[in-house]
């Protein structure tokens, strides 16, 4: 395991570099940070080098000083993925071939857009809790009635059981108390800088069906059978359109399934990445 930073136009971020094989990148949902995959690391971690991204505003990353767009938090991952082409000598020709990408909420958003504009630098593509669509109405209004709460209080009470009942099931708020642990230490640890990736990564994030349509390579949509916004017939209708994608349900789990159901999680996305190269080797046969 080593620490790896790149400087991008949203500042610096950082990442945690562990396992072997072919590159994948790690960009995790809204309010956590890159310690959100720690439950689905050492399975995945057996079949690729994992790079674990902290997103602005969060983890050991620099803070947002302004909410921006999907389209920038995907150039600052484009100059992230260039530096890794360029720094890490590995098995896998990741300046020929691209790298693998898992983004969970946010992070799907942001690798749907790379993937979409930067097709080169995708080699596939995982998406969990992703919607396609931009935010509706409703949500809009709550979270913008959050937002100034937010800045008073900070990431405590209400506030704080607001985010807690939008990421987590039922069962998790009343039994893990680990998940919930890490999700408030990942709150206080970003702070009021917070404020800015949630204009960001919700209520900055605009239409991807295009993105969608336009990503070649081969996509999973992991989807979960609690999270009302983005349900697994939407996911599955979206995949049916696109070259190359498919849809998986993870059972019992809400936005963050790789805390939740971290089992399903890592063993979706390995079948994907089993499936996606056998594909590729019978293309070059």
């Amino acid at each position: 395991m080593r620490e790896h930073t790149v400087n991008t136009d949203l500042g610096k971020l950082h990442a945690t570099i562990v396992g072997e094989g072919p590159v994948t990148v790690l960009w995790h949902s809204m309010f956590v940070d890159a310690r959100s995959w720690q439950r689905v690391v050492p399975a995945l971690a057996e079949h690729r080098t994992l790079v674990i991204v902290d997103g602005p505003s969060s983890g050991r990353s620099d803070r947002l000083d302004r909410a921006v767009d999907i389209a920038a938090c995907a150039g600052a991952a484009a100059e992230l993925v260039t530096d890794l082409c360029a720094g890490l000598d590995q098995e896998a020709d990741v300046d020929q071939s691209g790298v693998d990408w898992v983004g969970c909420a946010w992070g799907g958003h942001v690798g749907l857009h790379l993937a979409a504009t930067q097709p080169s630098m995708v080699r596939s593509l995982v998406a969990i809790s992703a919607p396609t669509f931009p935010i509706d109405a409703a949500l809009r209004r709550q979270v913008g009635m959050l937002l100034p709460l937010y800045r008073v209080i900070g990431p405590r009470g209400p506030v704080r059981t607001a985010i807690e009942t939008a990421v987590f099931t039922d069962a998790t708020r009343a039994h893990d108390a680990e998940a919930l642990g890490l999700l408030n230490d990942s709150l206080r640890t970003s702070g009021r800088s917070m404020i800015a990736a949630i204009r960001t990564g919700i209520l900055n994030r605009t239409d991807l069906e295009w993105a969608a349509l336009r990503t070649a390579c081969p996509t999973l949509f992991v989807s979960t059978d609690d999270r009302g916004e983005w349900t697994p017939g939407e996911a599955r209708a979206m995949a049916s359109r696109m070259p190359d994608a498919h849809e998986v349900t993870v059972h019992d789990a809400r936005v963050i399934p790789a805390l939740e159901q971290p089992g399903a999680t890592a063993s979706a996305i390995i079948a994907f990445w089993s499936r996606s190269a056998l594909a590729c080797d019978q293309r070059r046969v």
